[in-house]
């Protein structure tokens, strides 16, 4: 087992392959009219998602609830660490409004850690949903939920509310996580998402990040663990440094890789399997639902 201890330094040049495109099109360009119009808060534009051109002429975003201070500091993580501010109880209506106005049919709803809570932030996210719901009957749900610290009275207001897919993230291999989730724990996201499959849950999520440190044997293990909690669907992607201040990125996994680990999930027996440099949690979620 390696014990060299990820520490951030420069960042290292990205390869081609990660090179971006600028979203484009008609529909996205009167989405983000909306967005700009009425402010409105996406995970997609605050967090510059490469996908988010293709995402929305499909019909699909992110929204972030809970506020944008967590509590936790990961360290692959862009998003303020410190002390949150105050429950904004209005928000579930906040966000269904802006699935309205957008017109979103698929809306993926995510966010900060709260463990300043009592409920860690479950009541708002079951209300969320549910003011979701009351206003956008059509729109279909997945929820990018926290640990809840495996608090299952937490979990149970999830399961309560029954979204049409609920995620968790595994971020990395067992071997890293101290280091790069710092609080969390690798067997607790796999009773997480173990409690959600064996209570009802009928589509399981999660997603790792590539390119921490981790080798091929670490990676396959941790599909196989995540097969042997029931999960359905399953996001690989490359981890890119948010700032220097971040763990740096040790490699740059190639095309060949990912689709090596696609295949190598579907032969799991993993429903989806979504494998490449710029894939995040998110991408192609409307497609998960099948």
């Amino acid at each position: 087992m390696s014990t060299e201890t990820l520490a951030p330094q420069q960042r290292t040049p990205k390869p081609k392959w990660l090179r971006v495109k600028l979203p484009t099109g008609k529909k996205y360009t009167a989405l983000r009219g909306l967005v700009d119009k009425y402010n409105l808060h996406t995970i997609c534009t605050s967090g510059s998602c490469p996908n988010m051109g293709e995402c929305w002429t499909e019909g699909t975003a992110t929204f972030m609830i809970l506020g944008n201070i967590c509590t936790r500091s990961c360290g692959f993580c862009g998003v303020k660490t410190g002390r949150p501010e105050d429950v904004d109880w209005d928000e579930p209506e906040k966000v269904a409004r802006s699935i309205k106005i957008m017109g979103i049919k698929h809306a993926v709803v995510t966010s900060v850690d709260r463990d300043d809570l009592k409920d860690m932030g479950s009541i708002i996210w079951a209300e969320t949903v549910k003011a979701i719901r009351r206003m956008n009957p059509e729109t279909t749900l997945e929820t990018l939920i926290p640990d809840f610290q495996g608090n299952t009275t937490n979990i149970d207001r999830i399961i309560a509310v029954k979204p049409e897919v609920v995620s968790h993230n595994m971020e990395t291999v067992k071997r890293l996580t101290r280091e790069v989730r710092i609080q969390a724990k690798y067997e607790k996201s796999l009773e997480v998402l173990k409690y959600l499959k064996d209570n009802g849950i009928k589509r399981t999520k999660s997603g790792m990040m590539l390119g921490l440190g981790e080798t091929q044997e670490e990676v396959i293990q941790t599909m196989k663990d995540l097969r042997g909690v029931g999960l359905d669907i399953l996001t690989i992607g490359q981890y890119l440094q948010p700032s220097k201040k971040h763990l740096p990125v040790k490699e740059f996994i190639t095309p060949e890789q990912f689709k090596k680990y696609e295949e190598i999930g579907l032969e799991m027996g993993f429903r989806h399997v979504e494998s490449s440099a710029l894939v995040r949690s998110s991408y192609k979620a409307q497609k998960h639902l099948t």
